[in-house]
């Protein structure tokens, strides 16, 4: 067991102020009067931190993608392959629907799990469960096979969803996580499009939806071996050592080799220091009065959770997500009765969200985040009331 006395002194670094920035910002707390954001790093070495944990939400976008298009293949009595191939809309339903429920569970999973596996772990049981979920629906023998198969997914879809920006944030240098966190997004919807795409060449294929659904699983693959080879996250590692359930000098030690591989060769002799700095900080998080359940419902607490909430809500109910998932069925309604016709125009749904998410990442430092959300929504409202009238007033 380490003595006290090579146990890092937080009194000696002095308490730390709280940050002056959002989560995932540019600047992180002062401490002993020096800015994070003065680090070094290697460029080179920080961009496998974010690809790996970003493969979790390109496999969430590829989904969405894939699914559009496969409900489209599965219906069809010439080219699903199968026999029971004549599914209600309930079960279509069920079929889109199934990742998305695995995904509620496997956020509920995320919150009772994640400070006990971590965020590395927690990114290798996504990766695990996205190849077994992937594998389960492009082989299922029948319906039930198959929703289970799209559940499992799910679950890996809330799990990675909880720990690849809590991994990225974590471990990104401060100059540049704000701009990984939100290029995480932005895979998302590149997985969109290359799911709309794949879907569009396989659509006229016997069994294409098994191939559809079966082409993520080499992404997945992917993403559990560079998961498997990335170090933990150091933050992670000195939360444990704070909370007592570990060896404060052996966390220490390895959160200090895991940063150096992190950052990569410019990154020098800091490790320590930025170690002591984390440590330093948790202290100070850990020393402050956390707030009870039922103070959550007063006064400022009562108002951010209301917008924070609020705008959940609102993203979801409003049904801009079911458009996505069932892009290429609306659009064969819309006039473009060949199922390959309406998928190829999915894929200018998905390039358009991708320009726009593009435009997003670049903007929302100098615009802001409201008027980015008002003119969103503003977009949405529009777009669906478009949609909308076109079943009453068909051309």
């Amino acid at each position: 067991m380490a003595s006290d006395s090579q146990q890092p002194t937080f009194s000696s670094l002095g308490k730390v102020g709280k940050s002056s920035g959002e989560i995932g910002g540019v600047e992180e707390p002062l401490i002993n009067g020096r800015v994070h954001g003065s680090e070094n790093y290697s460029v080179v070495a920080a961009i496998l931190p974010f690809f790996f944990p970003a493969l979790g939400g390109l496999l969430y976008g590829y989904d969405i993608g894939a699914t559009s298009c496969a409900t489209i293949s599965i219906v069809s009595a010439t080219l699903s392959g199968i026999s029971w191939y004549n599914l209600s809309s309930v079960e279509i339903g069920l079929i889109t629907s199934g990742s998305l429920y695995g995904a509620l569970i496997g956020s509920v999973l995320a919150f009772n799990v994640a400070d006990f596996l971590g965020r590395r772990r927690e990114l290798l049981a996504a990766a695990l469960l996205y190849f077994v979920g992937a594998l389960i629906t492009a082989l299922a023998p029948d319906f039930p096979i198959m929703v289970i198969g799209r559940f499992v997914f799910g679950i890996g879809i809330g799990l990675a969803m909880h720990a690849a920006p809590m991994y990225i944030a974590e471990t990104a240098p401060s100059k540049i996580r704000g701009r990984l966190i939100s290029l995480k997004e932005f895979f998302i919807v590149l997985g969109m499009v290359g799911g709309y795409g794949i879907g569009s060449l396989l659509v006229d294929t016997v069994a294409g939806w098994r191939y559809m659904y079966g082409a993520s699983t080499p992404l997945a693959v992917i993403m559990g071996i560079g998961m498997w080879w990335l170090p933990a996250s150091p933050r992670w590692l000195l939360l444990r050592a704070i909370q007592g359930k570990g060896n404060m000098q052996e966390l220490r030690e390895t959160a200090v080799g895991c940063l150096y591989r992190l950052r990569g060769p410019a990154f020098g002799d800091s490790a320590p220091e930025q170690v002591d700095e984390i440590l330093t900080e948790l202290a100070y998080v850990g020393d402050e009065k956390e707030a009870t359940f039922s103070e959550m419902f007063k006064g400022k607490c009562l108002k951010a959770l209301t917008i924070g909430a609020g705008l959940v809500l609102f993203q979801q109910i409003t049904g801009q997500p079911s458009v996505l998932y069932y892009a290429g069925s609306i659009l064969q309604s819309a006039g473009f009765s060949a199922a390959s016709d309406a998928t190829r125009v999915s894929i200018l749904l998905g390039l358009l969200k991708l320009i726009m998410t593009g435009v997003a990442v670049l903007v929302v430092d100098k615009l802001g985040r409201r008027p980015l959300l008002l003119g969103g929504v503003s977009g949405m409202v529009i777009s669906l009331f478009l949609l909308g009238s076109y079943l009453p007033f068909p051309g």
